[in-house]
């Protein structure tokens, strides 16, 4: 198995603030993509749209301020089954964000592409908790003809 790790601060942000751009959808649209439906409680599913595809993701786990998992219940066949893990904690004046992106069969091209794909989003996460503007979908960084 393979995984996806990356990690940011947020300067300006509480855990509480980088939570609620995690956990409600009118904060995912703000830095992921534009096009996001569902319910974001536990148990819940969201859905994420794209182009060209999309994926819904199944709300696992919540911890206020601290943690955010997900697991992929739809999508491309390499994220189907995969899990989404957010860590927060403060550090000082910053909000550390440990992102995980666990259990890839096998490191093939599609997740080279979706590595930097995360990265690009998580500098819209911090993007938008801190200036209140961020960079989703379709306003993202175009960097491969998998977008």
């Amino acid at each position: 198995m393979s995984d996806i790790l990356h990690r940011i601060a947020t300067e300006t942000a509480s855990p509480d603030g980088v939570y609620q751009a995690l956990t409600t959808i009118d904060g995912l649209a703000g830095w992921w993509t534009t096009d996001t439906t569902g319910k974001a409680d536990v148990g819940g599913v969201i859905d994420f749209q794209f182009v060209p595809g999309g994926f819904s993701m199944k709300v696992l786990e919540l911890q206020p301020g601290e943690l955010v998992r997900w697991e992929v219940v739809e999508g491309p066949e390499e994220w189907v089954g995969t899990k989404v893990n957010w860590t927060l904690k403060q550090s000082g004046d910053y909000t550390v964000v440990l992102f995980e992106h666990l259990g890839w069969k096998e490191p093939v091209e599609f997740m080279y592409h979706c590595s930097t794909k995360w990265a690009s989003y998580l500098l819209s996460l911090k993007s938008l908790v801190e200036t209140g503007a961020g960079f989703p979908s379709p306003k993202d960084v175009q960097i491969s003809d998998w977008h």
